[in-house]
């Protein structure tokens, strides 16, 4: 038997005022959490066994995070606050309540095309900067 799970209740929440307390974004419509990748780095010597390249593992690097949410304008819009902040701290939470935190900073943010029947939809994309952290339900 699987047991396999839903995005349904997952959230993309911003750190706010206080320090370890993250507001999530409303209505968030999907999240892709940061991926990692490593670097390989070419590692071959004149003396390299049977004539094959060698490699080693180099830095590694958690990428971006992105979300679209259903957009509604305000004149203190916060993901238009949150783009033009340096940095800041963010919080995926999946569905099982396993939360992972990164730092990062805005890279995009698209508010939504307008058309005559279609439902408003912005996204945005953060580049994260170190190592994302995982922390159990609580």
């Amino acid at each position: 038997m699987t047991v396999a799970d839903i995005g349904h209740n997952g959230e993309f929440a911003i750190e706010g005022t206080t320090p370890d307390t993250y507001v999530p974004v409303a209505e968030v419509v999907a999240i892709t959490p940061p991926g990692m990748s490593r670097e390989s780095i070419e590692a071959t010597h004149l003396k390299s066994p049977d004539q094959f390249k060698e490699h080693i593992a180099g830095l590694m690097d958690a990428g971006e995070a992105s979300f679209s949410f259903n957009y509604l304008p305000s004149a203190t819009e916060a993901m238009y606050l949150a783009f033009q902040a340096r940095t800041g701290k963010y919080q995926v939470t999946f569905p099982n309540g396993v939360m992972m935190r990164f730092v990062g900073f805005f890279t995009a943010y698209e508010p939504p095309e307008l058309t005559p029947g279609g439902k408003m939809e912005a996204s945005a994309t953060v580049q994260t900067s170190g190592k994302p952290t995982l922390h159990a339900a609580v």
